[in-house]
């Protein structure tokens, strides 16, 4: 299960950022999230809903169709 959810520490590191701006990008996707109905946990993000809320999905998905 830890690998279906990102910690700050792991945003933090996967961006290139502080912990602090990280716990920011959490809350954001997380609302996000909410809105859509979704139920979250706080401090923690889907791994999937953060790749391709920033472009790594979309990304991956392009590279096989060219």
């Amino acid at each position: 299960m830890s690998n279906n959810f990102m910690r700050v520490r792991d945003v933090a590191e996967e961006l290139g950022v502080s912990e602090s701006y990280a716990y920011k990008i959490i809350r954001q996707l997380n609302e996000e999230l909410e809105k859509k109905g979704i139920i979250t946990i706080s401090g923690r993000v889907s791994r999937k809903y953060f790749t391709e809320r920033l472009c790594y999905g979309a990304m991956d998905q392009n590279k096989g169709g060219d």
